[in-house]
């Protein structure tokens, strides 16, 4: 990993941790939703002013329009038409959105993130003027500043050159706010190419507003590309654009503002999957359940999931389970053991306890919904643990399909699967796959899991011995808290 990525990761996890985290969001965050920058916002408005879109200032040239039309009605109506066509939040939203971040700005006028946010089932607070700062939503998540308005009241979206200019008469509320949290948290610039026509405004705001009291922010930017070719223009224009990249990364320093380069801004979500992994690694889903108990027997595997549950809480990790018959309530209760005899914290802070509604009655709905709800709680883990895996159909005990869906899950959601294949059953499966596929599993740590997952496998490994390999997969699988 480039040391940028790699310095991000670890700078901006910490403030994640200690709830200085936030995001700043640009044009370039929606762009990849299908919605459009302002060169194709703008591109009718310029062309009829007979100006180069390619070296015009747009913000100027919108007020142009607006002189010359004496109204922006026009531009009132290119915002509805652009920004309420249908369009889905990306995998940037939704990985922001999955996030613990309470603070996030955005220039942007669409309601992507808002949807994102949504469906993470977090109460969202939009402040897209200036009497809803004054005014705070009871029991929210997350607030959404729109520092440049909102689609819903696009005759207030700051658009034109006087919008800019009279910003600090208009919305000087926006701006204190913002000085503060500039002050006071650790921001990640996204989808901002830094040639967008207003980021030179926003960005003498930032200035203006933080003076000396300058934080540390990151932002991403794609690496200007060496051209295949040689030839003269070709290699005099890769030249000057790559000594343009060099001097705004070097003006962006002062405002606080460190550049993580990528090749491609693909690489932006691979870095986000990345953070999202850090974000959650202590916590871990536990899979499981046992209407039949062999190989072992019920004493034993209740032993085992205790001990479990006892050190997963004695060594500070978090707990998530669907409270699977047989496993997830006897892993609980070790858990809730320890933590009431250590005073390790409250429960709710250690313990997610999520059992399946059963009121459905069997059928595509129910598992739909089933489906989306171990999309959830997995998604907040950073490793699934899984134990037995059994149910009885009818008179017959069957591997339980629920407990491979949940292996399926974690596997696309990038999650480190830890089965404890000794116990039986869909857990036994599920080893077979990741022991065959370890270095998938464990890129560059192949031959330490290849160790623990052994342990895992072998029947005549004690208790101890078990729950201790599950906590070196842990380890390897996020590192050590």
């Amino acid at each position: 990993m480039p040391t940028e990525s790699a310095t991000f990761l670890t700078e901006y996890l910490r403030a994640i941790e200690a709830g200085t985290a936030a995001v700043f969001a640009g044009a370039g965050l929606s762009m990849a939703a299908g919605y459009v920058d302002w060169k194709r916002l703008l591109a009718d408005v310029v062309a009829e002013l007979k100006l180069d879109p390619d070296t015009e200032n747009l913000v100027a040239a919108a007020q142009y329009h607006v002189n010359e039309r004496r109204t922006r009605g026009r531009l009132n109506q290119l915002l509805i038409d652009e920004f309420t066509k249908d369009a889905e939040p990306n995998p940037n939203h939704k990985l922001l959105a999955r996030l613990p971040i309470e603070t996030i700005w955005t220039t942007n006028y669409d309601i992507l993130l808002e949807t994102a946010l949504a469906a993470e089932h977090k109460r969202v607070d939009v402040k897209h003027r200036q009497p809803q700062l004054a005014i705070s939503k009871p029991g929210r998540h997350v607030t959404l500043y729109k520092m440049h308005g909102d689609i819903s009241s696009p005759d207030e979206a700051v658009l034109v050159k006087e919008d800019y200019e009279t910003y600090d008469e208009k919305r000087k509320l926006f701006s204190y706010q913002l000085q503060g949290d500039l002050v006071a948290k650790t921001f990640m610039f996204i989808g901002f190419s830094f040639t967008d026509p207003n980021i030179d405004y926003l960005l003498g705001r930032i200035r203006g507003l933080m003076s000396q009291h300058v934080r540390t922010h990151y932002c991403f930017m794609r690496r200007v590309s060496k051209p295949a070719s040689n030839a003269g223009k070709i290699l005099a224009d890769y030249q000057y654009d790559l000594r343009r990249q060099q001097l705004l990364i070097g003006d962006l320093k002062r405002y606080g503002i460190q550049t993580v380069l990528v090749e491609e801004y693909s690489e932006i979500t691979s870095i986000l999957e990345q953070l999202d992994r850090l974000v959650y690694r202590s916590n871990v889903f536990v899979s499981g359940s046992a209407e039949e108990y062999a190989p072992f027997d019920q004493p034993r595997l209740d032993a085992l999931c205790r001990t479990l549950g006892r050190t997963l809480m004695e060594r500070g990790r978090k707990l998530t389970s669907g409270l699977g018959t047989g496993v997830g309530g006897v892993v609980i209760l070790g858990a809730m053991e320890a933590i009431y005899r250590r005073a390790a914290g409250r429960v709710d802070d250690r313990l997610t306890l999520r059992p399946f509604p059963q009121e459905l009655a069997a059928g595509p709905t129910r598992d739909a919904m089933w489906t989306r709800y171990r999309e959830e709680m997995i998604g907040r883990a950073g490793a699934a643990v899984f134990i037995a895996g059994n149910k009885r159909v009818g008179g017959t005990v069957v591997v339980a399909d629920g407990c491979l869906e949940e292996f399926e899950i974690a596997k696309a959601l990038g999650r480190t699967p830890i089965p404890i294949g000794c116990t039986g059953h869909a857990a036994a499966q599920i080893w077979n796959e990741v022991h065959t596929n370890v270095d998938t599993f464990y890129p560059g740590k192949a031959s330490e899991a290849r160790t623990a997952l052994g342990v895992l496998n072998d029947p005549a490994s004690a208790d101890v011995q078990l729950v201790e390999a599950v906590m070196a997969l842990l380890e390897l699988a996020g590192g050590k808290r």
